[in-house]
């Protein structure tokens, strides 16, 4: 099924609109809750020998798709090549000949490339291709009795889930990760998940549940650099700093602007360079929040910054975040310096109020 949806989302006539249906993820997220790890992973009769240094390459263009990503947003080239990837390489060995070892790898690398390919999707819109990803991601991984990666994609799935507008689904699914991952999955994999579910109860307007998966993800953060145990290489952006960035977006979201600023103040100052996207939307997060604190001058400031850095990047998700920003400037929506900032939203970015 994986290999078959490959073959044609690349296609020039493949038709994308902006759908998306939570309902969709109910079945494979059942499913992957009930069974997180299939038993076997080998096969054989295939034409080609899969063996570690397919594995390697692989593991390569899924690497550098995260950078990419990262600094240019799910837009640039780079990162859409990540379907060519999966068509072209991953799918001939899928249909190969692998030990059971060499296939549970297999699986769980090309599992990490159908998220990175639906997070890329998600990042410019695409909505529905980025869910039917994830739901291959979500079945990779089980092939490949990868638990801590399906923890992984199932937190991702939520996280487009509350993006979306569907927080109470966004907090089940977090939930249920963390449940069925737990005692099987690094303590970092497990902090992120608490994280989103944090982000999920904000969504939801529920301060009080939003603190406590928030303090879950701090104490499981802690635990992970105190045993420094071993960890999945796409977990390792997860630190005290990302947390901390986050944090202040849980708490704009619950209309607190002073723990959002504090939080903000325990933030790590990221290279915008490497770091692109994530820079411009914490700007403009973090502008939010003063301008609910009645703070317009600072507020704007940081708005036009936000700017600056997101007209490099490809990324609607990236815009939704300045549409918020823009939002909360409707207390002084007649000021010529809002107006103006509007302008530029409008013609540097797209974004119609």
């Amino acid at each position: 099924m994986a290999t078959s949806f490959w073959s044609f989302v690349n296609r020039r006539d493949f038709l994308t609109g902006s759908g998306f249906a939570v309902s969709a993820f109910t079945t494979p997220v059942i499913r992957w809750l009930v069974t997180p790890a299939d038993e076997e992973a080998g096969l054989t009769g295939g034409r080609k020998q899969v063996g570690r240094a397919d594995l390697e390459e692989l593991r390569d263009a899924a690497d550098e798709a995260r950078r990419w990503d990262s600094k240019y947003g799910g837009g640039n080239w780079k990162a859409n090549s990540v379907t060519a990837c999966l068509q072209e390489r991953a799918a001939p060995l899928l249909r190969g000949s692998f030990t059971d070892a060499v296939g549970r790898d297999l699986f769980s690398v090309t599992s990490e490339l159908s998220r990175l390919a639906g997070w890329t999707a998600f990042d410019v819109g695409q909505h529905d291709v980025a869910q039917r990803h994830f739901i291959q991601a979500l079945r990779l991984s089980r092939a490949g009795g990868d638990v801590e990666l399906g923890c992984y994609v199932l937190t991702t799935m939520a996280m487009q889930s509350l993006l979306r507008g569907f927080g109470s689904e966004a907090v089940d699914m977090a939930q249920g990760a963390f449940e069925r991952a737990k005692g099987r999955a690094a303590p970092r994999v497990l902090a992120f998940t608490k994280l989103i579910e944090a982000r999920a109860h904000a969504r939801e307007r529920d301060a009080r549940a939003a603190s406590r998966a928030l303090a879950a993800s701090e104490d499981l953060l802690g635990r992970a650099d105190a045993t420094g145990g071993p960890e999945p290489a796409w977990i390792d952006f997860y630190h005290h700093a990302r947390l901390s960035a986050d944090a202040a977006e849980v708490f704009r979201d619950l209309k607190n602007p002073k723990a959002a600023l504090a939080w903000n103040q325990r933030a790590a100052a990221m290279p915008s360079g490497v770091f692109t996207r994530s820079v411009g939307m914490r700007l403009a997060i973090v502008g939010t929040a003063h301008l609910q604190a009645r703070d317009l001058d600072h507020g704007l400031d940081l708005g036009n910054r936000s700017v600056d850095i997101l007209s490099r990047v490809r990324s609607s998700r990236a815009k939704d975040y300045v549409r918020e920003f823009n939002a909360a400037l409707a207390p002084w929506r007649h000021e010529p310096a809002v107006r103006e900032f509007v302008h530029r939203t409008r013609t540097e970015l797209g974004i119609v109020a």
